[in-house]
């Protein structure tokens, strides 16, 4: 099989697979309580919540896109859609087939939102219940300046702020307290590297007790049901057992530093989230590396490299044939992606990200540099 360098899902470690493998346990038993208990402290690291923060964490049996829609109905009528692509576009629809009061703030498909703009959108059409933001958009690999956006919601006390994190969390820092974030959620087959079937989410004190005053109309996807459930250790639903266990393998994985290659400088272990810094900063510099390479054949990104991913690279395609191109790496033993929705054919992804490794990097970019000059 070709080695997965798309936008998710990425590559997965045998090691994690083995995990999906275990024996079953009875899901109100007390090893399946264990379990969710054991995948707290890897989590709250994952989301950049600090010791004694308030904000709670969970994990249920969806998809991301079932929680975009699970976080909206804990919420207010009054919605904000920050849409700069396709799954910003997600967002928006789901909102309005919940039949939310929604007002679309549009952004250009390749550029970052922009704070200003959002503020007075905030003051002269507010208040809002809640604004939805994608932090990392995987069809124009664009990076929402989280802490910009976090504080100018700051300024609007009444509103929450919901974050599609799905490919973002595990490759960059969430800091999900300090960047004021009421709601974020993900899927695990991204940067996380584990089979996808389950969503991650943290929430903050005032989204749950704002959610508990509700009406909500839903059984599955209702938030306060999934935390609360989660907090005693005791989920409304037969959770995906196999996965938890892989969850809980990376999460302690990640946290050790036993996903770095043997290079890590020792002095950078300091803190229990060290490790997780030195992750980040990989994803950083695999995207760095990839931003070169396409420059050295004549190629950019789509986004000004100020609001790049650091996940996924979207490259304009520069009069290249994508179509071709993406199949003949794909017979050296590469998948890569081609453009999203409209940008098809005009751009192409590279998702590097989760446990890929910067010399699994550069094999890569040696079969695309040997695919361009044939």
């Amino acid at each position: 099989m070709p080695e997965l360098w798309i936008p998710g899902p990425t590559e997965v470690r045998a090691a994690i697979l083995e995990e999906c493998q275990r024996p079953m346990v009875g899901h109100r038993s007390s090893a399946m309580m264990e379990l969710i208990a054991d995948l707290d402290p890897g989590l709250r690291l994952a989301f950049g919540l600090a010791a004694g923060s308030p904000s709670s964490v969970a994990v249920h049996a969806c998809s991301a896109s079932g929680m975009l829609e699970g976080s909206l109905t804990a919420v207010g009528p009054r919605v904000l859609s920050i849409v700069g692509g396709a799954f910003g576009k997600r967002w928006l629809t789901i909102a309005r087939s919940l039949d939310k009061d929604v007002r679309e703030m549009p952004v250009e498909w390749g550029r970052a939102p922009q704070p200003e703009e959002l503020d007075a959108i905030l003051t002269e059409e507010g208040p809002f219940d809640a604004v939805t933001l994608v932090s990392n958009e995987t069809s124009t690999g664009v990076r929402t300046p989280l802490g910009p956006i976090g504080e100018v919601i700051k300024r609007h006390g009444d509103t929450l702020l919901l974050v599609d994190l799905v490919s973002y969390i595990a490759g960059a820092p969430v800091d999900f307290d300090v960047n004021h974030i009421d709601f974020g959620l993900a899927g695990v087959q991204k940067a996380f590297a584990l089979p996808p079937g389950i969503c991650v989410m943290a929430a903050s004190e005032r989204y749950l007790s704002r959610a508990r005053e509700q009406e909500r109309h839903t059984f599955y996807l209702d938030p306060v049901r999934i935390f609360d459930g989660h907090a005693t250790r005791k989920p409304p639903i037969t959770p995906v057992i196999g996965l938890h266990y892989a969850l809980k393998r990376q999460l302690e994985d990640i946290t050790s530093g036993a996903t770095l290659p043997e290079t890590a400088c020792a002095a950078e272990r300091t803190g229990p989230d060290w490790a997780w810094r030195a992750r980040f900063a990989k994803h950083e510099r695999m995207q760095a590396r990839t931003v070169s390479w396409a420059a050295n054949h004549g190629l950019e990104l789509l986004p000004p490299a100020a609001e790049a991913s650091p996940t996924v690279s979207c490259l304009r395609s520069a009069g290249l044939d994508v179509t071709a191109f993406t199949a003949a790496l794909e017979e050296k033993g590469y998948t890569i992606s081609n453009g999203y929705g409209d940008l098809k054919g005009k751009t192409f992804r590279i998702g590097h990200m989760g446990d890929h490794t910067e010399d699994g990097l550069e094999r890569l970019l040696a079969a695309a540099d040997s695919c361009l000059s044939s």
